[in-house]
């Protein structure tokens, strides 16, 4: 078949009256005449569809051109090239495992060339081999036939250019001959790749980990010697006996972004081998059994058979605040609740196109007292009203002094935007008692309602771990959201946060500026702090430093600046489980003296844990600035591990227990460096659930 192909190929280049002017030319030549044999073209009849038809194939044209401009880029070892297409078009633009008229695909190229940059490159693109290549012999003999075949034109075109007398024929005639003798080559070196080329070396560093109560992970490296071939694959085998007989499963990764594989569905307490081996275009090399020889697939909680700490706790708290609304609504003395109307769930777009109509009651400038303002922002642009000013609404002209009290229940308020209606009309079945407490948190609910209907959303976002004062008395909590869409609202617009902080005329002194001053310029890091406040964690198990420092009216917890949702931290390792033999060790680790592990603990030298715990909190006591040597003071917190969700998991190291939360006018020897700070506690747990 390969043969017919070409000798087509040979007719129809003879029939063609321009030849090629170069060795590329000559390839893209050949590619366009055979892409019969790769590209199958849609016909449409004339009528309704001409013009689909016609545009449908103008894209396959387009596609196809790419297509060849890969084959190109890797015969002539373009890297650059190379991965330049493979970012503007995706694997099915590219046609990347589909075979052209030679029976090759762009990897089988790369690999038989021995140009691993490019191998891998495809690879991680989702490159394949060519499916004619079903065994060694195979290869060998579609090798030959190309080079083979290559020569016979070559010396066909030499016999031609030799005997005829020079005219335009001959010189098109002596151009492919250039672009063949180059193909003959290329042949030629892939043929010869392909022939001195060895199975690979074992991979290398195989680790196996408990992943969970049913399945374990293993992870390994290239090996160090490919034998001149790059590999393609790897074979992850598993057993319960160290001879793999009999095996009980393997799998074959062919992805190659990351090398590591989960063997799932596995039977807790039963020990599982694991060995990996790699391939490339030659066959399957040794096997590497993984260090340690075997896992047995366990969790902590299997310790002490404990419970999930969070397990149900969504569900028991829906459950109760169903119960406390659906007493409200059958309570004598109170209106029953009436859910808000859907016209009140604007989108976004609608909703802001009603933002700051003329008749709002959006405030210009403060008095003394208590004020709810929201900051809505995309990229560095932020939304205001039409006289340009933040939006703002009174809560209280009367109140000068924020009780702690006060803003940590209003935080909380904040996890239920859309039970605002509901929470004023239980509020004011209340009212009788006449608390000052109730009535400014019913002012609260009264602000919030106004923002929501001015601006006609409900979500005000995530509220600021602080309010913003001044020196006359005026006090603002501040909610931050982000908005994603792209549109164009009427009657409103964006300003950018840079024009606004110039253009805003002050009222006020700087060296006493307003609230609305203040916010203005330290508005880039409230900002910055909202977006950092939901990043998340990659996955794996972390070990934490918890330190409190504690006021006349609250706790606060240090965080680090760049991730203030979390304890400050360090990476122990990529595998969140902490398997139940870890676990044990650990309890161990928490009855002798010296809680924290040092160097002199031989009989731990084996542990994998021992060693990854040793380097975590030597990497985390210099991240808080604490003395190395202070080490033996702390302790490892071994009640339980902190889950968050299936990925995350924390191990808690804490201070001496005199210095875990620091009292008031108590002095601390050790003072974190620069880029960390300290968050009310119920702020930070809040920060934790969103």
């Amino acid at each position: 078949k390969m043969t017919q192909q070409m000798r087509d190929l040979q007719l129809a280049q003879a029939r063609k009256p321009p030849g090629p002017s170069s060795p590329n030319a000559a390839k893209r030549l050949y590619r366009n005449l055979s892409g019969k044999f790769r590209v199958n073209y849609t016909s449409f009849d004339e009528g309704s569809l001409v013009g689909r038809g016609e545009k449908e194939k103008l894209r396959k044209s387009y596609l196809f051109q790419s297509n060849a401009a890969l084959f190109e880029a890797v015969e002539l070892q373009d890297l650059n090239r190379v991965q330049e297409l493979l970012k503007q078009y995706s694997p099915e633009e590219l046609d990347l495992n589909t075979p052209n008229s030679e029976g090759l695909l762009p990897l089988d190229i790369a690999i038989m060339t021995n140009n691993a940059p490019i191998a891998r490159a495809l690879l991680q693109a989702g490159a394949k081999e060519s499916p004619h290549f079903v065994s060694l012999e195979s290869r060998s003999l579609h090798l030959s036939t190309l080079v083979r075949e290559a020569e016979q034109r070559v010396n066909e075109l030499t016999a031609q250019v030799v005997n005829e007398a020079p005219n335009a024929d001959c010189s098109e005639k002596e151009k492919q001959l250039k672009a063949w003798e180059w193909r003959f080559r290329l042949y030629k070196r892939m043929k010869a790749g392909f022939e001195h080329a060895r199975v690979p070396d074992a991979p290398t560093n195989v680790q196996l980990s408990v992943a969970s109560s049913s399945s374990v992970q293993v992870t390994f490296w290239e090996p160090l010697s490919v034998n001149s071939a790059v590999v393609t694959k790897y074979k992850v085998e598993w057993s319960c006996s160290p001879t793999f007989s009999p095996p009980l499963g393997e799998a074959v990764i062919d992805k190659l972004k990351n090398l590591h594989f989960t063997i799932r569905g596995l039977v807790s307490g039963t020990a599982y081998y694991v060995r990996v081996s790699a391939y490339n275009m030659k066959g399957w090399g040794p096997p590497q059994a993984s260090v340690p020889p075997f896992a047995i697939p366990s969790n902590w909680r299997e310790y002490d058979g404990r419970a999930p700490r969070r397990r149900g706790q969504a569900e028991a708290l829906d459950h109760l605040l169903g119960q406390v609304k659906t007493v409200h609504q059958h309570c004598v003395c109170h209106e029953p609740c009436k859910n808000q109307p859907q016209s009140r769930k604007h989108s976004v777009s609608k909703s802001l196109k009603h933002l700051f109509h003329p008749g709002s009651k959006f405030l210009k400038t403060l008095k003394r007292g208590l004020y709810l303002t929201a900051i809505f922002y995309k990229d560095d642009n932020i939304l205001v009203t039409h006289e340009d000013q933040i939006p703002v609404v009174e809560i209280d002209d009367t109140y000068s002094c924020l009780l702690m009290q006060d803003f940590l229940w209003f935080t909380k308020v904040s996890c239920m935007w859309d039970e605002i209606l509901w929470l004023r009309q239980c509020v004011t079945v209340s009212q009788s008692s006449c608390s000052c407490i109730l009535q400014t948190r019913f002012k609260m609910l009264l602000a919030i309602s106004q923002m929501q209907g001015l601006l006609g959303i409900q979500d005000l976002g995530q509220v600021f771990f602080e309010p913003v004062k001044d020196k006359q008395g005026n006090i603002l909590i501040v909610t931050l959201k982000e908005v994603k869409t792209n549109q164009t609202f009427e009657s409103v617009r964006w300003v950018p946060i840079c024009k606004l902080q110039t253009s805003r005329k002050s009222v006020s002194s700087p060296e006493e500026p307003t609230a609305l001053d203040t916010l203005l310029i330290s508005v880039q890091d409230k900002l910055a702090y909202h977006q950092r406040s939901s990043h998340a964690l990659s996955p794996g198990l972390y070990l934490g430093y918890l330190k409190l420092c504690s006021a006349v009216d609250q706790i606060r917890v240090l965080v680090p600046e760049q991730l203030p949702n979390i304890l400050c931290h360090v990476k122990i390792r990529s595998n969140p489980n902490i398997s139940r033999e870890e676990w044990e060790w650990l309890q161990k680790m928490a009855s002798v003296e010296e809680p924290v592990p040092t160097e002199q603990e031989a009989d731990t030298s084996q542990n994998p844990l021992f060693h990854e715990l040793q380097v975590a909190i030597k990497e985390l006591m210099t991240l808080v600035n604490i003395p190395l040597q202070e080490a033996k003071d702390f302790r490892l917190y071994s009640q339980e591990v902190l889950d968050f969700g299936d990925q995350v998991s924390f191990l808690l190291l804490l201070p001496p227990s005199d210095d875990v939360c620091t009292a008031p006018g108590q002095n601390n020897p050790y003072t974190p460096r620069s880029g960390f700070l300290t968050l009310p506690l119920q702020i930070f747990e809040l920060g934790e659930k969103r």
